[in-house]
């Protein structure tokens, strides 16, 4: 049997993928800047266009101290925010001090078979320096046939100086179409941050 070697192992020297080969391309459909919002709603863009979406918060700043991070779909373009859901969460954190560390399931977190908006992150601080950041993928919105499976993976930096890691999977138990997501903090408003959404290749 042959075997076939590479001659030129520089990513630099490929200019091009062939064409059976899929770029996996981030395509930004639109960009959010919060001031002082008390929502961030996503209401257009999201359609049959692309198989999965996909949503980037960056630097995202509570007005109030310590509320969670939320999100929730709408299957009627935004005028009702109440689909329904059944999740997961766990978290892992650690303290600046070094002092206090854990990994570990919340059940106050998930939802089952609920309408709420679900949390993304638990306690943002409101310091000068305290933000979130993280990403949420949205599979097939547009199917008529199937549920609407996302995942997410979030940081946040709390008032107490944790850094504290989220994962959040679950989905929207509905054969709609959902084509709209509103984002907002359980208390107060976003004072400060962005969030993009991409559509994927």
């Amino acid at each position: 049997m042959a075997l076939l070697f590479a001659k030129n192992n520089s990513l630099s020297a490929v200019t091009a993928l062939p064409t059976s080969i899929s770029g996996g391309a981030l395509n930004l459909i639109s960009t959010q800047t919060a001031s002082s919002s008390s929502t961030i709603s996503f209401t257009s863009g999201i359609d049959s266009t692309y198989k999965e979406y996909i949503f980037k918060f960056i630097d995202l700043h509570p007005s109030s101290n310590d509320p969670n991070f939320t999100f929730n779909g709408s299957s009627d373009s935004g005028s009702n925010y109440n689909v329904t859901k059944t999740t997961s969460f766990f978290h892992a954190y650690h303290d600046e001090a070094d002092s206090n560390t854990s990994l570990g399931y919340d059940t106050s977190s998930d939802l089952a078979q609920s309408t709420d908006f679900q949390i993304i992150h638990q306690g943002v601080g409101n310091n000068n320096d305290n933000c979130s950041v993280g990403f949420l993928h949205l599979f097939n919105p547009s199917s008529t046939t199937f549920v609407k499976h996302f995942i997410i993976r979030s940081n946040r930096l709390s008032s107490g100086g944790f850094s504290v890691d989220t994962y959040v999977a679950g989905y929207f138990n509905t054969t709609s179409a959902i084509d709209a997501v509103q984002f907002k903090f359980s208390s107060g408003n976003i004072d400060s941050g962005t969030i993009k959404l991409y559509g994927v290749t």
